[in-house]
């Protein structure tokens, strides 16, 4: 038979017990403000001086407003762009190295808006909230439920059936075979 030693614990001083509810309750409260940041800054922001929002809630800020009484690409066509897209800590996820192609209708909503928005050669800075980006989707390394900032710049832009017809052109003079598919979304993501 066996004998069972109890060993007596001290009791827990109240005081600690209280400490550790605190800390949870801190770090509660904590985690929900956290969540919270993303709207709270688009409500700041929505403040700022020369911040626009639009109806959707997509929210911008000229920089250049590029030329007066210019077209504005839509859905139908292809931008030429160099931007620069960071997430609200600072953190650039992409960056264009040289001007890229963007198809205005294969991109996230929010960026689609605000191309449609800039006349040629203006310069924007654009803050797409979750819904009209990622969504609660992580994608690379945009987190869920992210708000991206990018500095974007429309260097020029033409209909999507024109460029594909550039490319066939290019493409039949080095002697290639069928036309390849357009770029699309923003790059180093997928498209929507």
């Amino acid at each position: 038979m066996s004998t069972i030693t109890a060993v007596p614990l001290r009791p827990v001083n109240r005081r600690y017990l209280v400490y550790i509810w605190i800390g949870l309750a801190l770090s509660a409260i904590a985690a929900f403000v956290l969540a919270q940041q993303g709207d709270d800054f688009l409500t700041r922001n929505a403040r700022a001086a020369g911040v626009m929002t639009t109806p959707s809630g997509l929210q911008y800020k000229v920089l250049d407003p590029g030329q007066r009484g210019a077209p504005k690409p839509t859905d139908a066509d292809v931008a030429l762009i160099n931007y620069e897209g960071k997430l609200l800590n600072g953190t650039t996820f992409d960056k264009s190295q040289q001007p890229t192609p963007m198809p205005v209708a294969q991109v996230v909503p929010g960026f689609s808006e605000a191309l449609k928005l800039m006349p040629k050669g203006a310069k924007y800075r654009i803050w797409i909230k979750p819904s009209l980006g990622y969504g609660d989707k992580a994608s690379g390394p945009i987190p869920a439920n992210s708000t991206l900032a990018f500095d974007v710049e429309l260097i020029d832009f033409l209909p999507e059936a024109q460029v594909r017809q550039m490319q066939m052109q290019q493409q039949m003079m080095q002697g290639g075979g069928a036309a390849g598919g357009m770029p699309g979304g923003i790059p180093g993501q997928p498209p929507r």
